[in-house]
């Protein structure tokens, strides 16, 4: 059996920095183990799995696919950067020729089209809510030490919890933060989180000015120590700095290793667009 795979990158123009995704395009049903045998195979944060909704379809011209998203460990319902990777694929490489994909998900139909240079998502946005420290005192301990906390909030729909480190500090405190994610699995005693989002407001001054606010992601509970740059952890970042900053359209910069960049703009309909660039590294098959 050959399936024809691509590893992209995602939130960005430039190979070997942003997120990678593999992608997959299946032409015929796969048996159901094979989705995760492969994701753990490519042993990337997330490997997509595009398949055609009918017999007739075709990658090149059907505007409607189904898409799974799993990581090494297990599937997940929403990926925000191997969705870009996914309509990269299909707009970039399957040359298709619709000016928006849609996407049946578990986390329902997310849309995809292209303006410019970049590949918009049409995501769902996720409010927050107050969080008490004492429930989630051990696992903010764990993550940023002694560290000042501005605001505390969590987000029953996706199971994050974004912590706001304090507005004194800078960009490359986040930066240089030493963070043993695998503590996170025994110091997090609720049961209630699955993600650690921890999130600073931007310099409106000095070097990095241009980005409204800047964010670091974790999530050991899905096999993810921390991820280059979450789609789905802005679409809960997203509606944050947008009651913070007073502000429907804005920049982000996830600041891991690798460092990805993110045009976020707040939709009257309580949707999020989330926008990014993309970079295909690889092109081959799966044989087995």
């Amino acid at each position: 059996m050959q399936i024809p795979i691509f590893t992209v990158d995602a939130f960005t123009n430039r190979p070997f920095s942003g997120n990678p995704a593999a992608v997959c395009l299946l032409e015929n049903d796969l048996d159901e183990d094979l989705h995760q045998k492969i994701a753990t195979e490519m042993n990337l944060s997330e490997t997509a799995f595009i398949r055609k909704l009918h017999p007739g379809d075709d990658f090149t011209k059907s505007s409607c696919f189904g898409l799974r998203w799993f990581t090494p460990a297990n599937e997940v319902p929403l990926c925000g950067h191997a969705t870009l990777a996914a309509a990269a694929v299909l707009f970039h490489i399957q040359k298709n020729t619709n000016s928006v994909l849609t996407f049946v998900t578990l986390s329902g139909e997310l849309k995809a089209r292209q303006v410019g240079d970049h590949i918009v998502l049409d995501l769902p946005l996720y409010l927050t809510y107050p969080q008490v420290l004492e429930e989630v005192q051990e696992l903010i301990k764990a993550a940023v030490g002694d560290m000042i906390i501005q605001d505390l909030r969590y987000s029953p729909d996706t199971k994050k919890l974004l912590v706001r480190l304090s507005d004194a500090y800078e960009r490359s405190v986040l930066e240089e933060l030493q963070v043993s994610a695998q503590r996170f699995l025994s110091a997090e005693k609720t049961g209630k989180v699955k993600g650690l989002i921890l999130t600073l407001k931007g310099n409106s001054s000095g070097k990095h000015k241009g980005h409204d606010f800047y964010s670091r992601y974790f999530a050991p509970w899905y096999g993810l120590l921390e991820d280059p740059v979450t789609g789905s952890a802005h679409a809960v970042l997203s509606s944050y700095w947008s009651e913070q900053l007073g502000k429907k359209e804005m920049l982000a910069f996830q600041c891991s290793r690798r460092g990805g960049e993110l045009k976020i703009s707040l939709r009257n309909d309580g949707r999020v667009d989330i926008a990014g660039q993309i970079a295909v590294v690889l092109k081959g098959n799966l044989t087995f």
